[in-house]
């Protein structure tokens, strides 16, 4: 229904074998469950390998707003490239006249043409590849995915891998020349029981998320002596990502449900890391309808993978978001989606309340047999969409709210 906010290109020499297999491996993180659930089409992925004129020459041509596709097909609006450097590349682009240096050169200078919108992320598989040769010389600027000490918790580079690509991607699209913030929401002061326990889970998380590329906001530490720490809070609640740490006693404290709030009505990405121990006495309503991983303790020590798994669902999560917002205003220059809101999470009380409020006056106003709000896939439940549009009808609406994903949409006819 619209065009690619994103398009993703793997690039690797036919000579390099496991240039295939990050292609493949990427192709199923990109075509999985998270980013299936914005509008088809929000992210695209193709491989160049294969000889285009014959088996020796470069692969089909990367196409962009710089080199347009044949037949007039609309361009994504952003491009990225992820070389695989192998030995094959190397030796293939070593030769300055040969067809395969021209193609890595060319890729090159439409980075540097059209920087903020054309992005190359290496993925280096050999170090041979790009020490003192023409290949290392060429992209020597741009920084290496999973190239930090990935293995320090057990986790494969290949996980490492997409985390980072995700969240240069994020950043890319959001312009953003700081790095994604991982916002850490906690209990401060837990009972004896659970004092200890969970200040070793959050010292595993921070000292994961140390060895990311994510950067940590902290409020023990990076709060000021003298800061208005309300403000504070809500302006980095409000601006970040969210990793709420649910330990036993998460749901009851006063600011950790204010950090949730505010991260929810913002819009913000929010993660939950399921640590309850005993049990709770009693929920929140507002906890809930987000993600959560559950951290086990083995041995009576937190599963640091799980603490990683939970950090690279953020990020999915961040970019997710990102492709949302560049597909609103992709819908309103197309002038033909008619979407009251743009969601960028599925409605629940908390959250239409807000949306309610802030644009109460605008929608008494609105003319039509419906408001149409639209979230990313997957749909709410009946009892879900019944429960909210009872709450819209209290808010004293003068119509419907139609709450749908862009696959029912699509079903519809737009």
């Amino acid at each position: 229904m619209l065009p690619p906010v994103i398009e993703l290109y793997v690039l690797w020499h036919p000579g390099d074998g496991e240039g295939e297999n990050v292609a493949n491996m990427l192709i199923e993180h990109f075509r999985g469950p998270c980013f299936s659930g914005v509008i088809g089409g929000g992210v695209q992925i193709s491989t160049r390998s294969v000889g285009w004129t014959d088996d020796d020459s470069p692969p089909r041509p990367i196409y962009g707003r710089q080199n347009p596709a044949p037949n007039g097909i609309r361009p994504a609006e952003f491009i990225a490239v992820i070389p695989v450097l192998g030995l094959g590349l190397a030796e293939a682009v070593e030769d300055e006249k040969s067809e395969w240096h021209d193609y890595v050169q060319s890729i090159v200078d439409f980075q540097s043409a059209d920087p903020d919108r054309f992005a190359i992320f290496p993925y280096s598989v050999s170090r041979q590849a790009t020490n003192g040769t023409c290949l290392g010389k060429l992209v020597s600027r741009f920084q290496a995915l999973a190239a930090g000490n990935v293995n320090r918790f057990g986790e494969s580079r290949e996980s490492a891998l997409k985390r980072d690509l995700t969240q240069s991607l994020a950043q890319f699209l959001g312009n953003q020349k700081e790095r994604l913030t991982v916002f850490i929401s906690h209990t401060k002061h837990g009972s004896d029981k659970e004092g200890a326990s969970v200040e070793a889970l959050i010292d595993l998380t921070r000292d994961v998320l140390a060895n990311t590329h994510l950067a940590e906001f902290f409020d023990a530490s990076d709060l000021q002596p003298g800061e208005d720490w309300d403000k504070v809070l809500r302006t980095h609640a409000g601006k970040s990502s969210l990793l709420a740490i649910r330990s036993d006693l998460y749901a009851s404290r006063e600011w950790c449900q204010r950090e949730v709030v505010i991260a929810k009505n913002s819009g913000m990405p929010v993660i939950t890391i399921d640590a309850i121990g005993w049990g709770e006495e009693r929920g929140s309503f507002l906890m809930d309808h987000v993600p959560r991983i559950p951290v086990r303790k083995l041995e009576d020590e937190w599963v640091v993978l799980d603490v990683v798994a939970a950090l690279n669902l953020l990020t999915d999560e961040c970019l997710k978001r990102a492709i949302w917002v560049h597909q609103r205003r992709l819908a309103e220059e197309e002038g033909g989606f008619r979407v009251a809101w743009w969601a960028p999470h599925a409605p629940e009380l908390l959250t239409l309340i807000e949306w309610i409020d802030l644009n109460i006056e605008d929608l008494k106003r609105a003319k039509g047999d419906s408001l149409r709000i639209l979230h990313p896939d997957p749909p709410l439940g009946p009892e879900e969409l019944k429960i909210l549009q009872k709450q819209a009808k209290l808010s004293a609406l003068s119509c419907e709210i139609d709450i749908m994903t862009p696959r029912l949409l699509a079903a519809r006819g737009g």
